[in-house]
């Protein structure tokens, strides 16, 4: 079930997602570059491929392992209503941004959200925001870097796709990352490097590489980069409605 399209499907998979400790194992020379970014800049960059089970584990474990309460996610902002209701306990509702299907949005992310929030305080900020009819991929980047200071607190973990974490110009112009990094010197990167298996993103792909069994989750600094190796990923259960098609009523909703 890599996709689902109705709320109940969505509702099912978030409650039945296995909230499983994910053993990470952090270097020494990978914590202190982690932990130095997060004292001098305040943030933690964490880059993704969307669409992969395993992502919100890794979340999870990072924001345990170096004592954060603030988390970042590139999820539409609009969602923050919609988001906070369903952490405080309340039933998850309806909205039409919850349905991309690009793998941002997971029901293990639901899951891990509304179980972090439960166990202690989560400052949790969501910075995906709507940019005029146009703009270029650098001006979201702008924007979304604008959202994230302006929304976060120092002690915050900020997760978007790796495409936008790189802390210099890429080919596709100037990512968050880079501005961030000039307004909040000191700051990381961490990328998620997925050694094999799947992933949900509009459709079920996968990773081309194998790797040997047995091994688990690493952070380690190379060359002076921070990379957490995932040996084998997972396809996640994520929202996805066709264009136009809009939300059937809640047969649970009352008036």
């Amino acid at each position: 079930m890599p996709s689902v399209a109705s709320l109940d499907e969505l509702r099912r998979a978030v409650a039945e997602f296995p909230l499983t400790g994910l053993p990470l194992t952090v270097e020494p020379a990978a914590r202190a570059a982690a932990q130095r970014s997060l004292d001098e800049s305040g943030l933690l960059l964490l880059g993704e491929i969307h669409g992969v089970a395993e992502n919100p584990l890794l979340i999870r474990a990072l924001l345990a392992e170096f004592g954060l309460s603030g988390l970042a996610l590139e999820w539409p902002a609009e969602l923050t209503p919609t988001v906070s209701a369903f952490l405080a306990g309340g039933p998850l509702e309806d909205h039409w941004l919850l349905w991309p299907g690009d793998g941002r949005i997971t029901a293990g992310h639901l899951a891990m959200l509304r179980d972090r929030a439960a166990a202690g305080p989560l400052r949790l900020s969501l910075f995906d925001v709507t940019i005029p009819a146009g703009a270029s991929w650098s001006d979201r980047d702008a924007a979304m870097a604008a959202q994230v200071l302006a929304s976060t607190e120092p002690g915050t973990l900020v997760v978007a796709g790796n495409a936008h974490t790189p802390l210099r110009r890429t080919g596709l112009g100037v990512p968050m990352g880079t501005i961030l990094s000039e307004r909040q010197p000191g700051l990381a990167e961490i990328r998620i490097s997925y050694a094999s298996g799947g992933y949900y993103n509009m459709a079920p792909r996968q990773f081309g590489g194998h790797a040997p069994p047995g091994q688990t989750p690493r952070l380690s600094l190379r060359d002076g980069r921070l990379i957490l190796e995932l040996p084998s990923a997972t396809a996640a259960v994520v929202p996805q409605r066709p264009l136009g098609v809009t939300a059937a009523p809640d047969a649970n909703a009352t008036d």
